[in-house]
């Protein structure tokens, strides 16, 4: 079968990296010069197993109408005006609030988290590829007693979810990241999920693409989608400004762009842009740097060790299609990396922003598109692209094959606003 993939960031990439894989002609479309050009360019570098835990322990919150609701503590900014489109987003999600789907919501994410480290690691051992990677865990840093008493009752839900968790003690956390020992006085403890992992998406998408490549895969660089033809139920083929390209099957993987492509199809896609922030730079004292990756809770900041660099990232950011960096934002992120470590040269830092692809519950479009028999989606990943790229890549695939997937307890899609 024929198959084009549209967009070559991390979800495109595994998408046609296990597209190929099953026997399929791949070609792969992107406006950019290059894979990963866009939101997988410079990304938090943590890879959660613990999808379930990172929803419900102090990181980002349960669902994303809470940015709007608790907007200090996830370090909220708003565009200026409402936007229609964030409107509209913001009523479903309300809809849609309750605990019952905000539980559902988050055991289905904690198993596409641990299939997700499956497919990954299984894709390292046979590939033997790098990305500046770690397999080393991931801690969630409190830094009120405050805090750490609102954890202890969602461990035993954690738990019951499947994710691996233990709370931890200062002298335990030091154990796990002795570069924290100065920072000591300002923590209370933390929570350890073994499972996770970090890298760099970047480096990860853009050293598959080159395998993908080698092993058939077609790569269209430097070629802007414009549109899709449709006749009836199918899909007839993808304009570009190179021209009309046509397939057996069509997978939109372009995360915020996704729902611009499809509306003039009349499919409303509930993926809103949120926009986050990213340093990157050198290591410089390895004593006073994270070993592997961690998160401050308090101002929502990942800090993550990749290789000879230092990933800090962070943000909640609802102003639309706006990629203008923020002053402030990068502030918050120098602010928090300087308490807790301080042993990178942030004068040296590159300054990035990317726009999460965000659906209402959190949740990801991983299957077919309604309506249209040949066009599958696989889009609406918001924070958690790097997180499930490889489940995803491998979910998509098996569908469009026929083939049952490996988790089937996994409803797809995974979002109830597909």
């Amino acid at each position: 079968m024929q198959v084009i993939v549209l967009g070559a960031g991390v979800i495109g990439v595994t998408s046609a990296w296990y597209l190929a894989r099953l026997g399929h002609e791949v070609t792969v479309i992107d406006r950019q010069p290059a894979p990963a050009m866009e939101t997988s360019r410079a990304p938090g570098g943590q890879i959660f197993a613990s999808i379930g835990a990172w929803g419900g322990v102090g990181g980002p919150p349960r669902q994303p109408l809470d940015w709007l609701l608790h907007p200090a503590r996830t370090a909220l900014a708003m565009g200026r005006g409402m936007d229609p489109a964030l409107l509209r987003w913001s009523l479903m999600a309300m809809k849609g609030r309750s605990a019952h789907a905000h539980a559902v919501t988050l055991a289905r994410l904690a198993r596409l988290g641990a299939y997700n480290r499956h497919c990954l690691d299984t894709l390292r051992d046979e590939t033997g590829i790098t990305y500046d990677d770690r397999q080393s865990g991931h801690i969630q840093l409190f830094r009120t007693e405050r805090q750490m008493a609102r954890v202890q009752p969602m461990l035993r839900k954690l738990a019951d979810n499947g994710t691996a968790v233990r709370l931890l003690d200062m002298d335990e956390v030091l154990e796990h990241e002795p570069g924290l020992a100065h920072a000591a006085a300002l923590l209370k403890g933390g929570v350890f999920l073994p499972d996770d992992q970090s890298g760099d998406a970047s480096v990860f998408t853009a050293r598959l693409a080159r395998m993908a490549q080698a092993s058939g895969v077609r790569f269209m660089f430097d070629t802007a989608v414009e549109g899709l033809d449709a006749a009836t139920d199918r899909i007839m083929s993808v304009r570009t400004d190179a021209g009309h390209m046509r397939a057996d099957a069509y997978v939109v993987a372009m995360g915020s762009y996704s729902p611009l492509l499809l509306r003039p199809l009349g499919l409303r896609l509930p993926v809103y842009p949120v926009k986050g922030y990213s340093l990157t730079l050198p290591l410089t004292d390895e004593s006073h740097a994270p070993l592997a990756t961690v998160t401050d809770s308090a101002n929502g900041v990942s800090i993550t060790r990749l290789g000879g660099r230092i990933r800090v990232a962070g943000g909640v950011e609802m102003a639309g299609y706006n990629l203008r960096l923020n002053p402030r934002r990068r502030t918050v992120l120098e602010l928090s990396f300087s308490e807790l470590f301080g042993g990178g040269d942030l004068a040296a830092a590159t300054y990035w922003s990317g726009l999460r692809p965000c659906t209402p519950d959190g949740a990801p479009v991983i299957g077919p598109a309604g309506g249209f028999g040949n066009l599958w989606l696989n889009t609406g990943h918001g924070g958690f692209g790097w997180s499930t790229a490889c489940a995803s890549g491998q979910l998509i695939a098996d569908l469009i094959a026929g083939r049952k997937p490996d988790i089937p307890a996994l409803d797809l899609p995974l979002s109830r606003y597909a």
